[in-house]
């Protein structure tokens, strides 16, 4: 019993010098400090600087803020059909490339997840992660090649006769949504690996024992206990993918106008940062409005927890 005892206090002692830093520790806004700066100075700070700019009148070439409030930008972003049709084209395509990447990406994750060899599961994700470390503009190039009008997938079938003329692969929207697609696949993958690997096997054991067949057992066990990983990674593919400049510009070839390639002509070609800068307002808000949609969905996928 006295060692117990003695064991008992030890572990209280060192529970007290180990505990973590409290909030109202001065250490611990020392430490909070740098990252705190860096944050306010180079994204709080120039992103209010855009949005109070936004509230200005348009006039070209000038930048500098105005105690004059006007509502014009907004009122010719929803009054006007081409930036009205790109909110809709922006939030359908990141839409779309959500649920394909979801659909792609939640298979891998389950074998990386419940692959119990070290070797192979290391090679799984070698090749998950191999395609982050390419710049994102090769990346996009080697898919102009594949899909472009004299690329592998139509010379082939040219070549073989299957159709007569190249098929419209690039330059629209289903060449924006491809391109998009492989550019936030890892992401999605990554977001669902640790929540199916946190699913303990035994739920699934237990559930194919009272007689539910293997897809049974997935369909009321995995999937609604990884919801909180569908949900982030969607989440985060949707963010990346209806901000997304490059792939738009490149695989769309100007000719898909969402709102990002708004804000760069706008900006960079006409010189009307006010104006621009109420596209990048409507963006910010198009995002924020997902991230309440998600809590909402995460709120009632998880009962109330999240």
């Amino acid at each position: 019993m006295a060692v117990r005892n003695i064991e008992t206090s030890a572990d209280k002692a060192a529970s007290r010098g180990g505990a973590a830093l409290r909030f109202s520790d001065a250490g611990f806004w020392w430490l909070v400090l740098p990252a705190f700066l860096f944050f306010l100075i180079f994204f709080v700070v120039p992103t209010v600087s855009l949005f109070a700019l936004a509230f200005n009148k348009s006039v070209a070439g000038v930048i500098s803020l105005s105690s004059t409030i006007s509502f014009d930008n907004f009122v010719r972003i929803f009054t006007r059909d081409m930036y009205y049709g790109a909110i809709l084209r922006s939030i359908g395509i990141a839409a779309t490339v959500s649920v394909i990447s979801l659909f792609f990406g939640y298979p891998l994750a389950y074998v990386i997840a419940k692959t119990v060899n070290p070797g192979r599961n290391t090679l799984l994700m070698i090749l998950v992660l191999s395609s982050m470390q390419l710049d994102m503009v090769i990346r996009l190039y080697g898919l102009m090649v594949l899909l472009g009008d004299n690329g592998l997938i139509n010379g082939t079938l040219l070549r073989l006769g299957v159709i007569s003329t190249p098929l419209p692969l690039m330059y629209n929207v289903f060449g924006v949504i491809v391109g998009l697609v492989q550019i936030t696949l890892p992401f999605m993958i990554l977001s669902l690996i640790s929540v199916i690997k946190s699913i303990h096997p035994s739920l699934e054991e237990a559930a194919r024992s009272l007689g539910a067949s293997r897809m049974r057992a997935f369909l009321s066990v995995v999937l609604p206990m990884s919801m909180p990983g569908i949900l982030a990674g969607s989440l985060l593919v949707f963010a990346l993918a209806i901000s997304s400049y490059v792939v738009p510009a490149l695989m769309g070839g100007w000719k898909v106008m969402v709102l990002p390639i708004h804000i760069y002509q706008q900006v960079a070609e006409t010189g009307r940062w006010q104006f621009g800068a109420a596209i990048a307002v409507v963006l910010f808000i198009t995002s924020l409005i997902a991230v309440a949609v998600y809590h909402r969905a995460a709120m009632l996928s998880t009962g109330g927890r999240s």
